[in-house]
């Protein structure tokens, strides 16, 4: 595990680059870390990233299908969203961890 000073907060990372406490995450930390790897997050993406964060709160396994069938983005748009590799990216930006369905 390692830590990482992002939008001036330390934060856990694993040898991925992702969030070991999903309690240290917060808007603008997501804001910074998309910014670090080249990505601009709207309010799109954010609504996107607050469902993944409710729906692995609640315990639910994610899929780019569920995510495609949130009623908040089609997959399609999901991967203009989040461009190679969707679910890696958005989950990482969210503040959880990878999710068992990413290899």
């Amino acid at each position: 595990m390692a830590q990482k000073e992002i939008a001036g907060k330390m934060i856990d990372l694993d040898e991925n680059g992702y969030f070991t406490d999903p309690d240290q995450w917060s808007k603008e930390v997501a804001l910074a870390y998309a910014a670090e790897h080249g990505d601009t997050l709207t309010d799109k993406h954010l609504e996107v990233i607050e469902y993944i964060r409710e729906k692995v709160k609640s315990g639910q396994t994610l899929t780019i299908r569920s995510i495609g069938k949130s009623g908040i983005v089609d997959i399609k748009g999901f991967y203009k969203l989040f461009p190679g590799a969707p679910l890696k990216k958005a989950t990482k930006y969210a503040g959880v961890s990878k999710p068992a369905s990413c290899v």
